[in-house]
């Protein structure tokens, strides 16, 4: 059952997603060669209580750690660990926060070092495709129309979608319906309402779109081992239009990026 959200829970999940962006930017300048993901990991959860938040994800069906970190050919759910990343490597990074009664989570995927022109333009590619996703998150579309519109720039530039991972609604639960594929034919599905808060996160292989699950019951890696890209923002609808509760803008002030890109998502009725 889909639960529709008043503006008052939509803005509280707003502020766990704020401190979930607000992790990420704190670690942006930290995703470094050298650097293991173990001790980002340990940077969040501390960050995360110091300003009065819980890790939602540590302890999470048995999760064992604050962030889901996915290096290179990782998809999603990675383990932090003690490897340590190297210059040319890609990381996406997954951070979910509780606070309030609600959750928020939201990914980027970070360059290590210098990355290759191949690997800019895939990501860059793969950014895009979620901004394309969210502007679809309209009263009278349906879950059909963000994915297909996902998966067609996807495919267009040469890249694959993973299907056997959706994106989803989120509130009082981290996963709630409905689910929200990142591919699918228009006008199919479940039809979108005001007070619809979901994840749309995008998780691109520069590959061939098969994945494999691995025994540790969490990492999922490309089936052909080539990278894999996942970007995920929170979005309620609001008046008939998409509005952010995540940002990147933390991100994008420590990496010396500049963006318009979230600015037609805004909306003053949910500020806080």
């Amino acid at each position: 059952m889909i639960q529709l959200k008043t503006i008052e829970e939509i803005i509280l999940i707003k502020k766990s997603a704020f401190l979930a962006s607000k992790t990420l930017g704190m670690l942006a300048k930290e995703v470094k060669p050298g650097i293991n993901t173990l001790y980002l990991d340990k940077l969040a959860e501390i960050f995360i209580r110091d300003h009065g938040g819980k890790p939602a994800f540590l302890g999470l069906y048995g999760f064992p750690n604050t962030l889901c970190v996915s290096p290179n050919y990782q998809v999603v759910h990675g383990i932090p660990n003690k490897s340590c990343l190297h210059n040319g490597d890609i990381l996406s990074i997954d951070c979910g926060v509780y606070m309030n009664g609600f959750y928020g989570e939201h990914a980027y995927t970070f360059e290590v070092g210098k990355v290759s022109k191949e690997i800019k333009k895939f990501l860059n590619c793969s950014k895009k495709s979620l901004y394309i996703g969210i502007s679809k998150c309209k009263t009278g579309n349906s879950v059909g129309d963000i994915g297909y519109s996902i998966q067609s720039y996807v495919e267009k530039n040469g890249y694959n979608v993973v299907r056997d991972l959706v994106g989803h609604g989120i509130g009082k639960q981290m996963h709630e319906e409905p689910h929200v594929p990142n591919f699918g034919k228009k006008r199919k599905g479940v039809r979108l309402r005001d007070g619809f808060v979901i994840s749309v996160e995008p998780m691109i292989n520069i590959g061939k779109s098969e994945i494999l699950f691995h025994e540790d019951g969490w990492t999922i890696t490309t089936l052909d081992g080539k990278v894999s890209s996942h970007y995920e923002h929170n979005v309620a609808i609001v008046n008939g239009s998409p509005c952010l509760l995540s940002t990147f803008r933390y991100i994008y002030k420590e990496l010396n990026i500049k963006s318009f890109e979230e600015d037609i998502f805004q909306n003053k009725k949910i500020d806080f």
